[in-house]
């Protein structure tokens, strides 16, 4: 119990129920998910308004929700000419502009919204015969100042606005915050007295006053610049908590020996091993024969030698007996990894070491002598995908979990996977998505981060393009012309869709790919995306590939169907593969020279780079053409901008986090949920970022289990909902 629940106040773990009554504790809960005082508290205005100021009407987005602070021109009420009733017409205006607001049989509205009477108002923005309205929108008048001395002060009073829904408004989330803050005890802060001097900022408690009941701008300047590092620093706390307490568990070491199946592996390898993957080889290698079980996270560019790092680690842990799970995010691609593990073994290590597929869809025989294999220790390398997770896959010796494409797993299923181990596996996580530094110190600041910047020589390279339709429809035809002479060389192609078929998005990708794009300039809707089924449909009738070996590629395919499809690609039987983006990573055909990617708008940054990542893997030269519908000056058309303009994926990811401003950090693909930075940025606040962790790193130095610090405990326990706080506890 809290000091200020002891003393009969409420504290920010009080119940809101028991502050506002089940009434409207509920709506908040189903609104936004609080629950508690804290949860409301920390439920920050967007934005701040004055009574003196009025809101750009014109520049309104329709068919969204918007809270404005506009004056009354006009009033009238007019009857229905359908049907029997009334309604109630105001127009307001911001001095240019002018906004209707409309009321159905609501007479009484007319005596309110008197003209000159200004205010808050709240709704969804509509278009009727071609103007703007708000209809039966949420208000709230303000009370004039009248000739009180204080009217100026009054007038300028900032009006925080909230993050509101269509069930709870802006100022009745501001009466809720008034009436919990007005019932709040003394808070103490997760911040060290001393932490908090040296920055100078204000305390927790005048920081809540400051930013939700402001009385000059400078209030919430300074609450929210101390409420932003309290963020930082509680995060950082504890993510390097969680790491001190985990580098406190012990594990069998795990390390090669002299003579032994790495440094047969190494002598049989027909090219050097690049710096990078030296150096990130020799990390790993540290870490597997220190006795600490290992969570490190390896970052590179596609084709940098990542699963080669992996594979190296795998057979250092097989020395000892140990065996390795690789998780992979789809069936093609563990299949991929298995072959291409089996090619670089070769014949006698693979013998030894008997690499082994556990997928959903394998036949009954097959997966009953893959668990035995891998139950029994006689499989030391076991592939697969989330099937690895399921009760019927055991292992004699797992010691060392390696999870490709980490942001295509939650938690939950890489903890299923750790705790098959007897004793704690090392954790390897490979990525091909690069990391800005400040987004790989929020979300992964509890691992150890290596990188791989430097790519194997010989890499012929990529030339990007972007097709922009919006600009040179006429350039459609060109792209399939190019793919044609790129297939009478000999080469093959990849062309990329959102979509299986019309409004069906493969579901892995559906909070990836963008399908609900803005209407186009001129108001008409957007175009229905590009569909594997009907692209395949029509480069079959198209003249510029008649005679082309043209298949699909999707995950609506069995397993055996995907399997068959790469394979025959791979082996020169098909020309061009028509696909999702279940051809997204590890996917490898040194001869594929080219990569279409339709609609290139709808995927992120990362995305594209990945796709094109696909190309230019042999000695081939790649061709990557980014046919896009969205407009010059648009935030889509920047994106496939600057996947043309380099294949720097670190420059990409700093170049994302710009245009994407926020991203998920923490989010769905983490923790299972949106995002839950509130005031902190990542794209904005780097600096602060890295201070932050700084001073937590020498606050825990000095008091490992914060002992000293109950607030900094509690707030890192209330910062942290359940699932985000097994993320930070098992990632």
């Amino acid at each position: 119990m809290s000091a200020a629940d002891a003393a009969g106040r409420a504290g920010l773990d009080t119940k809101l129920d028991g502050l506002l009554g089940g009434r409207t504790s509920g709506a908040l809960k189903r609104a936004f998910g609080h629950v508690t005082a804290g949860d409301l508290l920390g439920h920050y205005p967007r934005r701040y308004a004055r009574r003196g100021e009025l809101t750009a009407l014109a520049e309104l987005p329709l068919d969204e929700n918007v809270t404005i602070v506009a004056e009354v021109l006009e009033v009238r009420e007019r009857s229905m000419r359908q049907r029997r009733g009334s309604i109630v017409e105001a127009t307001i205006s911001d001095g240019t502009g002018i906004l209707t607001l409309t009321f159905f049989n609501q007479k009484w509205r007319a005596a309110e919204l008197v003209p000159g009477a200004r205010g808050v108002f709240a709704g969804k923005v509509t278009s009727y015969r071609g103007a703007r309205q708000l209809a039966h929108p949420d208000y709230e008048l303000f009370e004039a100042a009248g000739d009180d001395p204080d009217a100026r002060r009054w007038a300028e009073t900032p009006i925080p606005i909230y993050p509101a829904t269509s069930t709870i408004a802006s100022w009745q989330v501001a009466k809720a915050v008034g009436l919990v803050l007005d019932a709040l005890g003394p808070v103490d802060d997760p911040v060290p007295d001393a932490v908090r001097a040296s920055r100078g900022l204000v305390g927790y408690r005048e920081a809540l006053e400051g930013v939700h009941r402001p009385e000059r701008e400078k209030d919430w300047s300074r609450a929210r610049a101390a409420l932003r590092f309290q963020e930082a620093f509680v995060l950082q706390a504890a993510l390097l908590g969680r790491r001190a307490e985990r580098r406190a568990r012990a594990t069998l070491p795990r390390e090669a020996r002299p003579g032994g199946l790495l440094e047969r592996f190494d002598a049989a390898l027909p090219f050097s091993l690049t710096g990078d993957q030296r150096a990130v080889g020799d990390e790993v290698a540290t870490d597997l024969g220190s006795g600490v079980p290992m969570n490190r996270l390896v970052q590179g560019e596609v084709g940098s030698g990542k699963t080669l790092v992996a594979l190296r680690a795998m057979l250092a842990v097989a020395e000892s007996g140990g065996q390795t799970a690789m998780l992979a995010p789809t069936e093609v691609l563990a299949a991929q990894h298995l072959r291409s593990i089996s090619r670089a073994l070769g014949p006698d290590l693979s013998a030894e070491l008997m690499p082994t597929l556990v997928t959903g869809q394998l036949p009954a025989a097959e997966r009953k002598r893959a668990l035995l294999r891998a139950a029994s220790g006689q499989a030391r390398i076991v592939v697969g995908t989330h099937a690895l997770l399921g009760d019927q896959v055991t292992f004699a010796d797992l010691g060392l979990v390696v999870v490709d494409e980490q942001h295509r797993f939650g938690v939950d299923q890489r903890e299923a996977l750790r705790v098959k181990g007897q004793e704690p596996p090392h954790v390897l996580v490979l990525t091909a998505t690069p990391i800005p530094r400040t987004v790989a110190m929020t979300v992964f600041g509890d691992l150890d981060v290596s990188t791989i910047r430097e790519l194997p020589t010989g890499r012929p390279g990529i030339e990007s393009f972007v097709v922009p339709l919006a600009d040179r429809p006429a350039w459609f035809g060109r792209v399939w012309a190019r793919v044609a002479e790129e297939v009478a060389k000999g080469h093959r192609a990849f062309v990329v869709c959102p979509a299986i078929e019309a409004k069906q998005v493969e579901e892995a990708d559906a909070e990836e790919v963008d399908v609900e794009v803005a209407e186009a300039a001129d108001g008409a809707p957007p175009a229905p995306l590009a569909s594997v089924l009907d692209v395949v449909a029509r480069l079959a009738e198209a003249p510029e590939m008649a005679g082309l070996r043209i298949a699909p590629l999707h995950g609506r395919m069995s397993s055996d169907e995907k399997d068959a499809a790469m394979r025959s690609f791979a082996a020169g039987e098909l020309d061009v593969l028509v696909a999702t983006t279940v051809i997204e990573v590890g996917v490898d055909v040194p001869d594929a020279s080219t990569m279409v990617v339709l609609d290139a708008e709808r995927f992120g940054v990362s995305q594209l780079h990945q796709l094109r990542g696909r190309v230019g893997r042999g000695s081939v030269p790649g061709l990557c053409l980014l046919v896009t519908n969205a407009p010059e000056g648009t935030v889509a058309r920047e994106r496939v901008d600057a996947v043309a303009a380099t294949t720097d994926g670190f420059e990409l990811a700093r170049v994302d986090l710009e245009l994407r401003q926020e991203g998920d950090v923490l989010g769905s693909s983490q923790s299972g949920r949106r995002s839950s930075l509130k005031l902190l940025r990542v794209a904005r606040d780097g600096d602060l970022i890295v201070a932050a962790r700084e001073l937590a790193r020498g606050v825990l130095d000095e008091d490992p289990v914060l002992a000293s610090h109950p607030a900094l405990v509690a707030a890192v326990r209330r910062r942290l909902d359940e699932e985000e706080s097994q993320f930070l506890s098992k990632a």
